[in-house]
């Protein structure tokens, strides 16, 4: 199991709120999360999960089904 940690951009997120939607979006719909951080100033998310289920895309698309557009590395 490679547990990586992987980080892309948020454009678009401007309260926590938001950042907790973008969490909330990641944990449901990317298998093997282990870890979800959301920097708000920063505009960006760190998530610790299995690279073998899961990689940027598939957190890529969570973003944007959360509603916010994700700024690939």
């Amino acid at each position: 199991m490679p547990v990586e940690t992987l980080e892309l951009g948020v454009n678009g997120m401007s309260c926590g709120h938001c950042a907790a939607r973008v969490e909330k979006f990641i944990r449901q719909q990317v298998q093997s999360v282990e870890d979800v951080k959301v920097d708000l100033e920063g505009r960006k998310v760190t998530v610790r999960c299995d690279t073998s289920k899961a990689g940027v895309k598939e957190i890529a698309a969570a973003v944007e089904a959360a509603g916010y557009s994700p700024v690939l590395p």
